[in-house]
């Protein structure tokens, strides 16, 4: 399932200067600036400069160097920002608002409200159906 080619992307847009962004960093493989509407200030988004629009289709040889990239950032967050600590995460798809590649690096303290992963948890029905998760994706990753 790609995405429509006739549409713009945000993203690619930020990074080839069309659209304005207040950049955080740039590099020669990646750009990260400030999030439109942060969950705190100082939220920042990591993204390829090639379009990939999931994690699944960055390549290989990429992805170390990409989260290079996002270990800084959090790290900033703390050093520079002051912040206690910072939420690192990403969407495939579901929730994905602009089909790119893009990483939250959001600061944290104590008690800002954020709750974690903000959807249910489901629980296994017993320790044979988590079993059985482990033993769907271990094979899968054996391939």
């Amino acid at each position: 399932m790609g995405r429509d080619e006739t549409a713009p992307c945000v993203f690619c847009e930020i990074i080839a200067g069309e659209r304005p962004a207040h950049l955080v960093l740039e590099a020669p493989d990646a750009v990260a600036f400030l999030d439109a509407r942060p969950l705190f200030k100082g939220h920042t988004l990591l993204v390829p400069r090639e379009h990939h629009e999931t994690l699944p289709d960055l390549p290989p040889d990429r992805v170390g160097p990409f989260f290079q990239h996002a270990q800084r950032l959090s790290r900033a967050m703390e050093d520079t920002l002051g912040a206690a600590g910072s939420f690192v995460a990403m969407n495939n798809r579901v929730s994905q608002s602009v089909p790119h590649l893009h990483v939250h690096i959001v600061p944290r303290e104590r008690k800002d409200g954020l709750r974690g992963f903000f959807w249910p948890r489901h629980r296994y029905a017993d320790g044979a159906e988590a079993a059985g998760y482990a033993a769907r994706l271990r094979a899968a990753l054996a391939h």
